[in-house]
């Protein structure tokens, strides 16, 4: 991946549409939801030749995500829950670097369900919230 598609991949995600939600409930379930879709384009594209670009995009959409989210976290007010989260999200993190090293899908296969079930929990405190 060259720098410039590197850069515009990140430019990207942090495009998501984010401008145009003002609810900062609203933003986390927009980069959750954004997040699921992006490892999930990782996982098929990992083994695929016709779909190098979409593997690279994929591949730092999903990590740009991850890292918003970890430096989203309040710690002080978080406290275990806050650092419970960022240890889940280094996890994903670890996953995808190790899938596209190995050109397994084993890892991005692992995380998938455990960022979809906090995605879930985030939306039911959107209702509970609203």
């Amino acid at each position: 991946m060259t720098y410039n598609a590197a850069s515009e991949a990140y430019k990207q995600a942090e495009n998501i549409g984010l401008s145009e939600v003002s609810n900062p409930h609203e933003i986390i379930q927009t980069l959750f939801k954004e997040l699921i879709k992006s490892m999930n384009l990782f996982e098929l594209s990992l083994n695929s030749k016709d779909m190098l670009e979409a593997k690279s995009s994929s591949f730092a959409k999903s990590l740009t995500i991850i890292y918003s989210l970890q430096t989203s976290l309040d710690f002080e007010k978080g406290g275990e829950i806050s650092n419970n989260l960022f240890k889940i999200y280094e996890y994903s993190r670890q996953q995808l670097i190790n899938d596209l090293k190995t050109g397994s899908t084993d890892g991005v296969k692992n995380a998938i369900p455990i960022i979809t079930e906090i995605a879930d929990a985030w939306d039911q405190i959107g209702k509970e919230v609203k």
